[in-house]
């Protein structure tokens, strides 16, 4: 459906569609907006509502991982100096397998990659497998236009999705064969474990780690470094990001789009447009180390811990590679971190991973208790659903003081929750 403002919503499935309609955006047409599965009609109608920022191609919904998704407007040009500094860095155009969803900024740049490439992609079908995985490398060849370009594969993953398919690499020779035929592996969405990295370098295969978002059109820093004309700064502990990929803004929020995208003047006057991402990062010997978010800190003592730091050492140990993070009060520290992670066999015990992530970050950093789940909720890239895991953990503290006041016994009650020694605990968001 088309809408006044000439915002095109196209679902996703149609690909054929898809394809057309963004081949004409990024020439100067209409502009595009993917639209998902199960997305709410009336939030298509209301941005089809909004005015669009002038030169808009193609309109993304963030995902909405920490909160309510918000309506990027990415321009033409900007879609094109990303996709086309990721094939420089890479050493040429090439086919894309696409694993992630196309309504998301890290499947729909796989499109517009292949769009410019002259090459069609193949998508991986019926949710993310490593069997559909392997099925979708061997259609690779033969759905290439363009036999040059295709003669380089290319595939943009989620950690979760690596790791399934080096579990199966491990014992199965087909598995390791298809990793290696890719020339670039790109692995982005959150954070990469040195764990996940050596198991992937152990097998051969090439991995490129990706940073970025929606708001920069995809990735823009890969294994640390800029790609293209990307700039990155750190200004009070923030990365900054600056350079032709940049959105042009937020659709129907004027005053996010005027915090979080400044415009500065440099020593030789020149105006240099610059997106605060609000993650914390370090430069170091010209490369960006990611560190968390910066709205992801909480503070246990009087100590201020990074939850994604509290995540990073718990994912390098054996069996809580899904580890998630939370922060939860506590009546001595004001709040702890605690963990929730998918249920894995063979995995270290609780007690070995908080010692390790005391060792490492300190004891205020130390997590209170774990929990396990059959499945986290996940977003549809593949990130974890912090939004989900906040509000079951609440539901989950507020049936603890219902037990309590009660007063009908502590069977449900970990040692965690009262304070005492670490405990874990078994239970799964609605």
């Amino acid at each position: 459906m088309t809408a006044l403002n000439g915002l095109r919503a196209i679902p996703t499935e149609d690909r054929a569609w898809l394809m057309t309609a963004l081949a004409d955006a990024l020439a100067g047409g209409a502009p595009v907006l993917p639209v998902g599965p199960d997305v709410d009609p009336e939030a298509i109608a209301a941005i089809q509502r909004e005015p669009l920022p002038e030169g808009t191609a193609v309109v993304v919904r963030t995902s909405g991982s920490s909160g309510i998704p918000k309506a990027v407007a990415l321009t033409a040009d900007a879609l094109r100096a990303s996709a086309e500094a990721t094939h420089e860095r890479f050493g040429g155009p090439g086919q894309w397998l696409v694993a992630l969803p196309a309504h998301l900024i890290s499947g729909l740049q796989m499109l517009v990659r292949s769009e410019l490439a002259g090459t069609r992609p193949v998508f991986l079908d019926g949710g993310f497998d490593p069997e559909r995985f392997l099925a979708a490398v061997d259609e690779m060849d033969a759905a290439a236009m363009d036999a040059e370009a295709a003669a380089r594969r290319y595939v943009s993953l989620v950690p979760v999705q690596l790791s399934r398919l080096l579990d199966r690499a491990e014992t199965d020779p087909d598995t390791v064969d298809a990793l290696r035929s890719f020339d670039a592996v790109l692995v982005g969405g959150q954070s990469v474990s040195l764990a996940l990295r050596r198991r992937a370098h152990e097998l051969g295969v090439k991995l490129r780690r990706s940073y970025g978002m929606t708001e920069t059109a995809g990735g823009c820093v890969y294994d640390g470094v800029e790609i293209g004309e990307t700039r990155i700064r750190i200004r009070a502990g923030e990365v900054q990001i600056a350079g032709p990929s940049l959105a042009a803004g937020y659709l129907g929020d004027a005053a996010q789009t005027a915090e979080r995208f400044i415009t500065e003047e440099g020593r030789d006057g020149a105006l240099t447009r610059w997106y605060r991402t609000g993650d914390a990062g370090e430069l170091l010997g010209g490369m960006l180390t990611v560190t968390g978010r910066l709205d992801r800190v909480i503070i246990s003592g009087g100590v201020n811990v990074s939850l994604d730091e509290v995540e990073r050492v718990a994912r390098e140990i054996d069996g809580w590679e899904s580890a998630v993070a939370l922060g939860v009060p506590h009546p001595e520290w004001g709040e702890r971190a605690s963990l929730v992670v998918e249920i894995a066999e063979g995995a270290a015990p609780f007690d070995e991973v908080r010692a390790a992530i005391r060792e490492r970050l300190g004891a205020a950093a130390a997590p209170e208790w774990a929990t396990e789940l059959e499945a986290l909720p996940r977003l549809a890239g593949g990130k974890p659903d912090y939004a989900a895991l906040r509000t079951w953990r609440e539901r989950l503290s507020s049936s603890f003081a219902e037990v309590r006041a009660s007063d009908s016994g502590d069977s449900g009650r970990s040692a965690g929750e009262s304070g005492g020694t670490a405990g874990q605990e078994e239970g799964a968001p609605a």
